[in-house]
């Protein structure tokens, strides 16, 4: 089974072009392939803070409807679930830049995409075991006693991390560092706290390289375990990254 992961879009619709442009694939007659017959895996925030979050979820959606890409949620697309059901959600830490491009939508076109989004969320799973299990892939990481497991503390940990019910000094909630406990046989590969560069840790890799924040979008490629990363057209935030001390790349 050949793979490419690709980390948190966040509305980066020109570097998701380019990425899939990068690893070859191409839209021909109204469908979707690559010529070795990859897919792609995508992990989760498909939106909020970039320019395009629109785009990305019609040009993900078209993806998925051709089965040439897999996709989890993660806590921004479980968000926006949310206030699609018209749900009572504190529209913030970036929903607002996804509503704002939603109201200067048409009404037809703003259906449509909707019912396209709500297609996609609910037929994805919290994770996808792939490759006969042996890659996992999960938004923000997945320990190895939750995987076969689906109930609501393993939905909480693969949108949001290993959180404490802390908060760091700049309100970002406390998280575990997850990884450095995974002692699994299966790959994760997940995303969710930006780094700098992709962490590679006891079988787990973190691909979010902060699209969004001015880092890059990041693809892993399986079995080959190789990394591409297109550079982001956006401003660099140096507070938005989380850096470790332990890395194996």
């Amino acid at each position: 089974m050949k793979l490419d992961f690709i980390g948190d879009i966040h509305g980066c619709l020109h570097e998701l072009k380019e990425m899939l442009s990068t690893l070859n694939y191409k839209y021909i007659d109204g469908k979707w392939t690559h010529p070795d017959n990859r897919k792609l895996v995508f992990i989760g925030d498909l939106t909020d803070r970039g320019p395009d979050s629109v785009g990305v979820i019609e040009l993900v959606s078209s993806l998925t409807e051709n089965n040439i890409a897999y996709y989890v949620p993660g806590n921004h697309c479980d968000k926006l679930y949310r206030y699609f059901l018209g749900r009572n959600i504190v529209i913030s830490h970036g929903l607002e830049t996804t509503v704002e491009e939603l109201e200067n939508l048409d009404r037809r076109t703003y259906k449509k995409v909707r019912a396209r989004f709500m297609k996609l969320f609910e037929g994805s799973p919290l994770y996808h075991e792939l490759d006969e299990g042996n890659i996992v892939a999960a938004h923000a990481g997945i320990r190895e006693d939750y995987i076969g497991r689906h109930d609501k503390k393993v939905k909480t940990f693969v949108l949001y991390g290993d959180i404490t019910g802390e908060k760091e000094p700049n309100g970002s909630p406390v998280r575990r560092d997850w990884a450095k406990k995974y002692n699994g046989e299966s790959w994760i590969v997940y995303g969710h706290t930006p780094v700098t560069k992709p962490r590679m840790l006891n079988r787990t890799i973190n691909i979010d390289t902060g699209c969004v924040f001015g880092g890059a979008l990041t693809a892993f490629k399986y079995p080959e375990k190789e990394l591409i990363s297109v550079p982001s057209t956006m401003p660099f935030v140096q507070e938005k990254f989380r850096e470790f001390e332990e890395n194996e790349l």
